[in-house]
């Protein structure tokens, strides 16, 4: 079944699901993307921090160019890194992006997150903290150099990820162009159901990241929380449609109102993921489910707790 595509504030249409690539290996990704593709994949999320923009762009560009797909039927997201944030350093990130995959725009590029960092040192992809410290630079002056983008053609659309309301009501407070997306934690342990109003409200869509609450993530600890696929819940559910209970969480989080983005490198699970919209969870279920919010974050990224942005002080 096709994915379906949504609206968004600026007239573009989106697909309502898409492929994570936060941790998706290079040496592997460019063939999970192909593999994506031929599953039915068409929206795509990047940041220039995964340090794997130029293999995704190099299985992008093989699926264009072999005829699989056209360059606009794809959504290509990535993110602007928090040691970027000063406005007149905005569009050279986003060039730089572009060259890594090859291509002339993005369709969505984001502020990865409301917190400005400075680097102390060479920065350090896959240390993204370990050369940089706080900046009490104003992320409503960053989101300058992002219209900027739109106007010059390198991105279709902007948006944001990590923000809570009260930052998504500062720049709504000062753009000229709003945020079509904001890209947030949305899981069974974490349902995000007022911030989620507050953006759609306002015209927002949410991109629900980390839905299956990362079960294999690198940083987990004794005692910390893991989503079962096997719960009997989800298990009971799944059986009445004939899905697994990944898929069951998933078509939870799509009716959140989200356009959940799992990450995936396992073929098998890359079709399975998307093949959600042939079934629909009653009240019942959605409630049955909701029996797992407790507010816990997979994604809680303590490294930032003592930036004057972190988003997580703010409940909301």
């Amino acid at each position: 079944m096709a994915t379906p595509l949504i609206s968004l504030n600026n007239g573009m249409k989106m697909p309502a699901f898409g492929l994570g690539t936060w941790q998706a290996a290079t040496g592997e990704v460019g063939e999970v993307v192909k593999q994506a593709i031929e599953a039915g994949y068409r929206m795509f999320d990047c940041a220039w921090l995964y340090s794997n923009e130029k293999e995704i762009g190099e299985g992008l560009r093989e699926k264009i160019n072999d005829g699989s797909v056209k360059r606009e039927d794809l959504f290509v997201v990535t993110k602007l890194w928090n040691t970027f944030h000063r406005e007149n350093e905005v569009v050279a990130a986003c060039k730089e992006s572009l060259k890594n995959f090859g291509l002339d725009y993005v369709d969505c590029y984001l502020i990865h997150w409301p917190c400005s960092q400075r680097l102390t040192g060479e920065l350090n992809p896959t240390l993204p903290f370990a050369n940089a410290v706080d900046d009490e630079y104003d992320f409503t002056k960053t989101w300058k150099g992002m219209e900027e983008c739109v106007r010059l053609g390198l991105a279709k659309s902007i948006g944001l990820s990590n923000f809570n309301s009260q930052q998504v009501k500062r720049i709504m407070e000062k753009c000229t162009i709003k945020p079509v997306v904001n890209q947030i934690e949305v899981t069974p342990f974490l349902n995000q159901r007022k911030l989620i109003k507050f953006c759609n409200d306002l015209g927002i869509k949410i991109m629900a990241y980390s839905p299956l609450a990362s079960p294999t993530r690198g940083w987990l600890k004794p005692g910390d929380l893991v989503l079962s696929f096997n719960d009997p819940k989800l298990l009971a559910i799944g059986n009445k449609y004939g899905k697994t209970g990944a898929q069951v969480v998933l078509r939870y989080v799509y009716q959140q109102s989200t356009i959940p983005i799992p990450k995936s490198s396992n073929a098998q699970r890359l079709k399975q993921n998307i093949d959600i919209f042939d079934f629909e969870l009653t009240d019942e279920e959605l409630r049955t489910i909701d029996q797992f919010n407790c507010g816990v974050r997979v994604c809680s990224a303590e490294d930032m707790i003592n930036n004057s942005e972190y988003p997580f002080n703010f409940k909301e």
